[in-house]
């Protein structure tokens, strides 16, 4: 058994532990059942989960977290949408999310494969002082995918 200050009382019955537990006004928590014989201390076991619950909290805080966010272009998109499209992709990375760039390819559009590269390129230079290209412009169907991460 252990005290409340850390300190090992020694191997003392159940019923004398529990008691001694009851004159400190605290709880006697077993630790270790599958030691031989098993390790028990007294302590305010609510408190221990409070505490317990805050590190658990304290923890996740301080995970990175971040979402992957999609922007949609077309292989036709004007110069002023385009630069609308890279105002919203500088505030997600600003954010710290990644972004997946999509260019979108409708019926006999899939024949501007280049100019769907060509845009995917410029978003990539456009941004190239914040994020990086995480994933290079691949095909995926009818579209167009690159992912871009926050540097």
């Amino acid at each position: 058994m252990i005290d409340p200050d850390g300190n090992q009382i020694g191997i003392i019955p159940t019923y004398k532990a529990l008691a001694t537990a009851a004159d400190f006004g605290l709880d006697l928590v077993e630790i270790s059942p599958n030691a031989d014989p098993p390790v028990c201390k007294i302590m305010d076991y609510g408190r221990y989960k409070y505490q317990l619950t805050k590190k658990l909290q304290e923890a996740k805080k301080k995970q990175a977290s971040f979402q992957v966010k999609e922007i949609k272009i077309r292989p036709k998109t004007g110069d002023h949408d385009l630069q609308t499209k890279i105002g919203h992709i500088k505030k997600f990375i600003g954010k710290k999310d990644k972004v997946k760039v999509t260019v979108v390819f409708r019926g006999r559009e899939i024949t501007l494969s280049q100019r769907g590269r060509d845009l995917l390129k410029r978003v990539a230079e456009e941004i190239d002082d914040i994020a990086f290209v995480e994933q290079h412009p691949k095909f995926e169907g009818r579209s167009m995918v690159m992912v871009l991460s926050p540097k």
